[in-house]
């Protein structure tokens, strides 16, 4: 399923305030929920069928303190953050160029990175042309949905 199209599913879930939506396209099945309690942010999850689903483990968790720190600083241009949770990698291949590196300029359209999430490899593009300003998120590390992961001046 497109990475937009998922951002649109989102976005939908939260503008709209519904819990829960699951959409079947074909033999792909993707289902956002959202758990409110006073005082917590929004859970949303991905599940692709037929991959049987498991809950989410500790990495999760770990990666939850990291985000925190960023935002305190000021950030001068636009932010790039991750459309789903899964684990962040530069390059294509262990041994292959990073895509981006601090300084390189993007346009609208180019691969920033890929996202692993349930075994599948999604690449992250830039929604907005300029210069690689920052990069927060170390490779191989757990991400989380809405966690940033470049700016973009």
């Amino acid at each position: 399923m497109d990475l937009r199209k998922l951002k649109k599913l989102i976005d939908l879930v939260e503008e709209s305030g519904i819990s829960e939506l699951e959409l079947t396209e074909g033999e792909e099945k993707v289902r956002i929920s959202r758990a409110m309690a006073p005082g917590v942010a929004p859970v949303t999850q991905y599940v692709a069928a037929p991959a049987p689903v498991a809950a989410a483990p500790a990495p999760a968790v770990a990666a939850a303190a990291a985000p925190a720190a960023a935002p305190a600083e000021a950030l001068d241009g636009k932010v790039v953050k991750s459309p789903m949770v899964g684990t962040f990698y530069r390059a294509s291949s262990p041994d292959a160029k990073a895509f981006v590196d601090v300084g390189s300029s993007v346009s609208t359209g180019d691969t920033l990175c890929i996202i692993e999430a349930m075994k599948l490899l999604n690449e992250i593009e830039s929604e907005f042309a300029g210069t690689i300003k920052k990069i927060f998120v170390e490779n191989g590390q757990p991400v989380e949905y809405g966690e940033p992961l470049f700016l973009i001046g």
